[in-house]
């Protein structure tokens, strides 16, 4: 059978061998079906998303942070007074600065040794260790949230859980664990170490990874899994002890939920993190510009630490193609 064309209103259709109608794609389906504008297609809800709740609200956080903004009336601009308010008039920025350093730089070595120590426990597989791969997980899950954090209040009061556990070994105390400036703080570390099942599966994968022919040779040397540790997994898991150590520690500086909820940063503002004292002085007390500049000076912070972490690398990291 022969091509034939069909007329129709919607315009000419041509018949093929098989009698399937063909119908001629316009400009714009034909511009559409181009590889790079379908890829840009797909992206364009990330785009989007990016822009609107990133790219553009970053912007604006830079001009508001040189302004007097309460959110409530049209900016102000200041130039660096906000900047210079930090520095030398606002106590609260060196202590909540203080704070957050120190739960970062404790809470985060922590972590990683927990999540280390559970991980090669859980390395050797049985019929329950996919249980406890997820119950040791769950922590990560749930430790960020409003109702662990209250839980955990709830946990270290006076007549809370903890007192009341250590009436079972014969210490008999009501004290105020969240009320005392030399231990509060360590409440809300042990919450942040409790918290280490992300770390963990990471951990995880990568001991899968180490190969088994490497510890089969150092038992036929004769050496002890001690000796295999410290000479063949800590060094090969250096890269992903260095992943977790940057990423854990970030999490650290940004730490809000556990502050606000748990203590709100009392006693004597001793467990006042840094992202507290920002959301105070934007919502509370109506400084929005102020607390878009404590952002920024926090991105410095976070940029700096990271930067001296990758300075360090070169010296500690195993890198297999070096």
């Amino acid at each position: 059978m022969t091509q034939a064309t069909v007329a129709s209103p919607q315009g000419a259709r041509k018949l093929g061998n098989s009698g399937v109608q063909f119908r001629k794609q316009s400009k714009f389906r034909q511009w559409l079906n181009q590889e790079n504008v379908s890829g840009y297609v797909c992206a364009l809800p990330f785009i989007i998303g990016f822009l609107m709740f990133l790219l553009v609200p970053m912007i604006l956080s830079i001009y508001y942070s040189f302004t007097d903004y309460n959110i409530l009336s049209d900016p102000e601009w200041m130039g660096l007074d906000n900047f210079k308010e930090m520095f030398t008039n606002d106590p609260l920025f060196w202590k909540s600065m203080g704070v957050t350093l120190f739960y970062a730089l404790i809470s985060t070595p922590l972590r990683l040794i927990f999540a280390l120590a559970v991980a090669m426990l859980l390395l050797k597989n049985s019929a329950v260790s996919g249980f406890y791969r997820a119950a040791y997980y769950l922590p990560s899950i749930l430790g960020g949230s409003v109702a662990v954090a209250i839980l955990w209040k709830q946990m270290f009061a006076q007549d809370g859980v903890i007192n009341k556990a250590l009436e079972l070994f014969g210490i008999h105390t009501n004290f105020a664990w969240l009320g005392n400036e030399h231990t509060a703080i360590w409440t809300l570390i042990i919450l942040g170490v409790w918290q280490f099942g992300s770390s963990m599966l990471i951990f995880l994968a990568s001991l899968k990874q180490i190969p088994s022919e490497l510890y089969e040779a150092a038992s036929v040397d004769g050496a002890t899994g001690w000796t295999q540790f410290w000479k063949i997994t800590l060094p090969l898991l250096t890269p992903t002890i260095f992943f977790n150590l940057v990423m854990q520690s970030i999490n650290g500086f940004l730490a809000f939920t556990q502050c606000y909820i748990i203590t709100q940063g009392k006693p004597q503002n001793s467990t006042l993190f840094y992202m507290v004292h920002m959301y105070n002085e934007s919502f509370t007390n109506y400084h929005a510009g102020y607390g878009a500049g404590m952002a920024w000076i926090m991105l410095l912070v976070v940029g700096l630490y990271t930067a001296i972490l990758f300075a360090t690398k070169r010296f500690w990291v195993y890198d297999e193609e070096a």
